[in-house]
């Protein structure tokens, strides 16, 4: 079963950017490989607490339960060990990958107060796009009474783009709302 974001790539998103950059073989238009979503908690170093909450937040906004980052290095003024816990992650892929993407252009994005559209200029040359959300609470699935901590996360759309102009052409086809 696919999703509706997925058939709206099927259908349309191909077709257009295969006309767009004239793509001979089938197999070089760009897709969505992957989503990793990550929520830094630095205070969880000095409570652990502090983690149960963005593990929760994370479950219910990726689908799936997220993995625990640990800190790789050591640094005096953070004061932070190697080994102690620094933040969750989540890497979504086929369908969770569509239904949020889906969650978060029609209905996270624009619940985000002063939105401005998406900075174009987030890209990293390989046709991945990256972005920033300062709160957590901008998705539906996140119960604002339960919230211990506004949180914010780093969201990483990785596409098999060879250039950034055929990887913002391909999240345009998702209606992502790029600033002008």
């Amino acid at each position: 079963m696919a999703t509706r974001l997925q058939e709206h790539y099927e259908q349309t998103v191909r077709s257009e950017l295969r006309e767009e950059f004239g793509y001979e073989n089938v197999m070089q238009i760009p897709k969505l490989q992957k989503i990793v979503i990550n929520m830094g908690v630095g205070e969880a170093s000095q409570d652990r607490k502090k983690i149960d909450g963005a593990i929760q937040d994370m479950t219910k906004i990726g689908g799936q339960k997220p993995v625990v980052t640990k800190a790789k290095n050591s640094i005096a003024g953070f004061k932070l060990r190697e080994g102690m816990t620094v933040g969750t992650k989540v890497t979504l892929r086929r369908d969770r990958m569509f239904e949020f993407l889906d969650r978060l252009v029609n209905v996270a994005l624009p619940r985000v107060r002063d939105f401005r559209g998406l900075n174009d200029k987030s890209f990293d040359g390989n046709g991945n796009f990256a972005m920033g959300i300062k709160e957590q609470i901008v998705f539906p699935e996140i119960d604002y009474d339960q919230v211990d901590q506004v949180r914010g996360m780093d969201i990483i759309i990785c596409t098999n783009a060879k250039t950034d102009a055929e990887a913002k052409a391909l999240l345009e086809g998702f209606n992502m709302p790029f600033s002008k």
